[in-house]
């Protein structure tokens, strides 16, 4: 789970979990996170909890909401992510957890190569990064993505934007923005995420898609 450090001129005020779907910004006293300034609005942006990404998305605020220096709308942050509202800096870190994973995936190649579940498990971690996606129609057809990131985002900004993250058993799919949600195989996406497998059909915006998982 991702954590925020919110601090003012380097002293740091309060540390948040990020444990709920929805965790809301601003100065009002029913806000998650509160943060008593007059730079700060009302409601001033939320934080939305996709499986296992953070998005976090300005509810048009007086002032804006920046990452990293660059003034955004909506945005996935990414661990050691500074998120500035006024004054206040807020640093968004992914706990050990998540570290614990990427341990995993090293494990299995440290076992001798003469033990065949060791060797088995890791040539599935050697194999990981070499999904791709390849568009299926329009004006791309036939161009591929590698998704060697973490998270990797599809679609159309405003529009539909689903994420494909990289986890250690494997690809999760999920819906990010828009009204109309993407279909794996023609099914519509119900809940936050979906497992992904080699074949697997994605469309989205309009814009077919193949997961392929070498």
């Amino acid at each position: 789970m991702g954590k925020l450090v919110v601090s003012l001129d380097g002293v740091v005020i309060k540390e948040v979990q990020i444990t709920k779907d929805k965790t809301t910004l601003g100065r009002r006293p029913y806000n998650d996170i509160v943060i008593d300034n007059l730079a700060v609005s009302g409601e001033h942006a939320v934080l939305q909890m996709v499986g296992a990404d953070v998005f976090i998305e300005d509810l048009n605020s007086t002032n804006g909401t920046y990452i990293n220096g660059k003034a955004i709308k909506k945005q996935l942050l990414t661990h050691n992510d500074t998120v500035e509202v006024g004054k206040y800096k807020i640093k968004y870190l992914v706990d050990e957890s998540g570290d614990y994973e990427k341990t995993m995936l090293m494990r299995p190649g440290s076992a001798p190569a003469g033990q065949g579940f060791g060797a088995a498990a890791a040539a599935a971690g050697a194999g990981q990064p070499a999904a791709i996606i390849k568009v299926l129609n329009g004006a791309a057809a036939g161009r591929e993505v590698a998704l060697t990131k973490v998270v990797t985002t599809v679609g159309k900004p405003g529009v539909q934007v689903a994420s494909i993250t990289k986890r250690p058993n494997g690809y999760a799919f999920a819906h990010v923005e828009g009204a109309t949600r993407p279909s794996v195989n023609g099914v519509p996406l119900v809940g936050d995420s979906v497992p992904l497998r080699n074949g697997d059909v994605i469309e989205l915006a309009g814009t077919q898609m193949q997961f392929i998982h070498r």
